[in-house]
């Protein structure tokens, strides 16, 4: 059954004003991937403690929160990330009260404290040993703090989100501009921020991402996921936004940067709040000389800026009513790298981003809780050509496209003995727009005849593509779609306009049950999909952990079905290419009919296993079986790119990350993932056939991949945080073997360390597709022997590559007494200067070097 966006509109803007008018009258709280703890502290006669101090503290994430007891004894820790925590009361006169708490969902947690007379020791439900680090839950996830994010070395203009995921978590592969693999998809992730889901790209060639100064901590999810969850679900990216609720006063950072590149950043954070009201304020802005993955080893033509903006206000004028309104906005803008064969383009790009969320919740009781959570958000992207059309090479292209999106999200969670209950539904359309035009530049591009020696003949007189006169030899790559498009004989630009409306809904219900030592996951998702296409799925999710006490082992499997959905960036062009789409098939794809949802059958199975209290590891196996599977076909070497789909695809592979407590000072983690990728034929979709005979292994496939952190810190002042990055190679899907790296262009086989039999390539003296070359090597690329080469299990790959980055810094630097502090830095990225690559001449993302060394120096106040 559809429903009627008229609805669904008039839905929001009654929310949108019944928010408004709660936001004049009451008040909030904790909202999103956070929960609560409240109690009242006592005495032995049931008096109440002023005064007393409450903290709360994990073990393994470090995460920390304190606050003091009011008059009459009762305290509200908000915005704490779902995990367990050691909670304990100190009052003057008292003994300490120890206990452990469980945060599993946003149902505030209720802690009763009668405190002993000072002598006596009091502990309820603290579990010694290995117990204080475990964590029983069905799904494989990493948990990440935002002081752990504050130290970390990454630097990566514009994506810090996106660094900061890939380097906490396993079995993420890294790619340029921000992109990343998890679990051997290409950017299927669902990013969840204080409960908006957003499901479309956060890459910031794509979009803008929110910055880390927001963020007060993530869960990153990486197993199969509960029934809340749809769209994108290799990656849930739970993130919970810092917030000034309960902080009593002001707080805040100011600091700036200035590194290599001309790089340099300036960020404002802001809080401020009480028991009733709260604000966070952050606005970050950075320029950068090489804001982009470049083409070339060294930056040309790579300035860019990033600028955002964010808000979170919170209000909580009683006791069983929240609210919260997030407000984002940020901009792009990018020039487009150029490499040494393109020195005189100027493409640009600009992306724009907002967004406004306010959030409602209301407590029926003290079990069960409602949770409303309208939004809007609008990314638009602008691709801007060279001035002189024919400075770009081999093509001009521009784009305007824009992607609206508007929905609730809303769910009522029961507490009920041992079932934690969740119902809800989440509405949303997202209106595509897109404007795209493309002309040939390059006569040998798409030129239709060859000359005797097979080298296209570039006369822009010669038309005709039966190549009859003398000297000319028909070009089997020749493309008469594509021939009016040619600007180099007489041809005007292509030119495309379209938009269309998606409109999803979902619904769904999941019960946690708790049973001794087991843990139950069982709930079940409806998807409904009307877009270019129709499609409905339900999708049964189940999971189950078991805590073995005894041996501090946690063991777990989990089932979730999915229904997936086609990327919105470009769908409209991408479905409406190839054959029974555009007159003449321009570009030559392949779309006979538009882009299918998909549908995915996912198997887990892994274990937690504590050594002491002291060291955690955790592992996971996956299994995905997608049919429809999604990747990107990238347009030349911008960054234009257009979704694509493939028949399916069979994915399996290792997660896994050792972490310790800390431990004095010393805390330390170390992640690795394994993952197999193996895509199956045919392709639909995009603006360029891509059609491997077989079964292949996609540029998402990496034998293995481990990220290594070491910090110490001399208690809250000097540290240093080392980090060893390791990546075994991602597969080289444009340049299969030696054979095709001799019809690369000079710069391009001097930039891979191209050698025949023993000699190097030069500008001066580059190969050919005629040169003998019996043996050819690259200093980049694995780079096949002709003949040897073997899409499944022997494709040309990235070369393993080492990386080492750094952060030396103080949190306190004159050692002062109380909150105000200064703290300074210096990070070195890539600190051998690695010369490396993420990938080359990818059909699907391009060619991009890793960054060589980059130095940044940080100086802030923090109070």
């Amino acid at each position: 059954m559809r429903f009627s966006l008229k609805g669904i509109l008039l839905l929001l803007v009654l929310l949108f004003v019944g928010t408004f008018v709660f936001c004049y009258n009451v008040a909030a709280q904790s909202l999103g991937n956070a929960g609560t703890i409240q109690g009242t502290v006592v005495d032995q006669t049931g008096a109440a403690v002023r005064g007393a101090k409450v903290a709360v503290h994990n073990p393994v994430t470090g995460y920390s929160q304190e606050v003091t007891t009011g008059d009459d004894g009762s305290f509200k820790i908000s915005n704490v990330p779902l995990n367990g925590y050691h909670l304990t009361v100190t009052a003057s006169g008292f003994a300490t009260f120890n206990q452990d708490v469980d945060v599993r969902s946003a149902l505030p947690v209720q802690v009763p404290a009668k405190l002993g007379v000072a002598g006596s020791q009091t502990t309820v439900n603290v579990e010694a040993g290995a117990q204080d680090i475990l964590e029983i839950d069905p799904t494989a996830h990493v948990d990440a703090g935002h002081h752990q994010l504050d130290l970390l070395p990454i630097n990566d203009p514009g994506a810090g989100l996106s660094k900061s995921i890939i380097y906490t978590t396993g079995g993420v592969a890294d790619d340029g501009n921000g992109f990343f693999h998890p679990l051997g998809d290409h950017a299927q992730v669902l990013f969840v921020i204080d409960n908006q889901p957003i499901s479309d790209q956060q890459s910031k060639v794509f979009s803008t991402q929110l910055p880390l100064s927001a963020i007060e901590s993530m869960e990153l999810d990486t197993g199969s996921v509960n029934a809340e969850f749809g769209d994108k679900t290799s990656l849930i990216a739970q993130v919970t936004t810092k917030s000034g609720l309960g902080k009593k006063g002001f707080f805040g950072t100011i600091s700036g940067t200035y590194g290599t590149f001309g790089s340099e950043t300036g960020s404002v954070g802001l809080g401020w709040g009480s028991d009733k009201v709260g604000n966070f304020f952050a606005a970050d802005g950075v320029r950068s000389g090489h804001f982009l993955d470049t083409p070339e080893f060294l930056p040309i033509h790579d300035i860019g800026n990033n600028q955002t903006v964010f808000d979170r206000a919170d209000f909580q004028l009683s006791p069983n009513d929240i609210l919260h309104l997030n407000f984002f906005g940020a901009r792009n803008w990018i020039q487009i790298p150029n490499s040494f064969d393109q020195i005189g383009q100027d493409q640009r790009q600009k992306v724009v981003t907002w967004s406004v969320a306010p959030g409602y919740q209301h407590i029926i009781d003290t079990n069960t809780l409602l949770t409303v959570n309208p939004y809007i958000r609008v990314d638009e992207f602008r691709y801007y050509p060279s001035n002189d059309p024919f400075a770009d090479t081999p093509a001009t292209q521009s784009q305007n496209r824009r992607l609206f999106n508007y929905g609730v999200k809303a769910d009522l969670s029961k507490q009920w003995g041992r079932h934690t209950l969740k119902f809800g539904i989440d509405l949303k359309q997202t209106r595509l727009l897109e404007s795209f035009h493309f002309g040939v530049t390059d006569p040998a591009f798409n030129a239709p005849c060859l000359d005797d020696n097979g080298n296209p003949i570039i006369d822009p007189t010669v038309l005709d593509p039966n190549c009859a006169g003398a000297g000319q030899n028909q070009n089997p790559n020749f493309s008469p779609g594509l021939f009016p498009f040619d600007l180099t004989r007489g041809g005007s630009q292509f030119a495309f306009s379209g938009s269309h409306n998606i409109n999803q809904y979902a619904f769904y219900a999941m019960d946690s049950i708790r049973a001794g030592n087991f843990l139950f996951n069982l709930g079940v998702r409806g998807d409904l999909y009307y877009g270019l296409v129709s499609k409905s799925e339900p999708q049964p999710r189940a999971g189950i952990a078991y805590n073995i006490k005894k041996t501090g082992t946690v063991l777990r499997v989990a089932y979730s079905r999915t229904l997936e959905t086609p990327f919105n960036e470009n769908l409209l062009l991408s479905s409406a290419t190839g054959q029974g789409g555009l007159a003449t098939n321009v570009f030559g794809a392949n779309a006979e009919t538009p882009i299918q949802p998909g549908f995915r059958n996912q198997f887990n199975g892994g274990f937690q296993q504590a050594f002491g209290k002291w060291l955690l590891l955790d592992a996971d196996y996956f299994w995905k079986y997608t049919h429809n599977a999604y990747d990107f076909s990238i347009l030349l070497n911008t960054t234009i790119t257009f979704p694509i789909a493939w028949h399916n695809s069979k994915l399996d592979g290792v997660t896994g990350r050792l972490s310790t407590i800390n431990i004095h000072g010393f805390q330390a983690y170390y992640t690795f993932g394994h993952t197999r990728a193996r895509y199956f034929p045919p392709e639909t979709g995009g603006i360029v056939s891509v059609q491997p005979p077989a079964v292949f292994r996609i540029d998402h496939d990496q034998a293995f991949q481990n990220t290594a952190n070491l910090r110490y810190q001399h208690k809250t002042a000097e540290y240093i945080d080392w980090v060893w990055r390791y990546d075994s190679g991602l597969v080289v899907s444009g340049v299969p073997d030696v054979a095709t790296a001799l019809t690369l262009t000079p710069n391009e086989q001097v930039d891979l360390g191209l050698s025949c039999n023993g000699v190097r390539a030069t500008l001066a003296n580059p190969f050919n597709p005629n040169t003998p070359c019996n043996i050819g090597t690259s200093t980049l690329l694995t780079l096949p022997q002709i003949g040897a080469e073997n899409d499944d299990h022997n494709p040309d790959r990235v070369r393993p590559r080492n990386l080492f980055d750094v952060g030396v810094g103080t949190e306190n630097l004159f050692h002062t007494e109380g909150k105000k502090r200064f703290v300074a830095s210096v990070q070195v990225i890539n600190l051998t200067n690695k010369v490396a690559l993420y990938n080359f001449h990818s059909t699907f993302s391009g060619t991009h070097f890793v960054a060589p060394r980059t130095v940044i120096g940080r100086f802030g106040f923090n109070f």
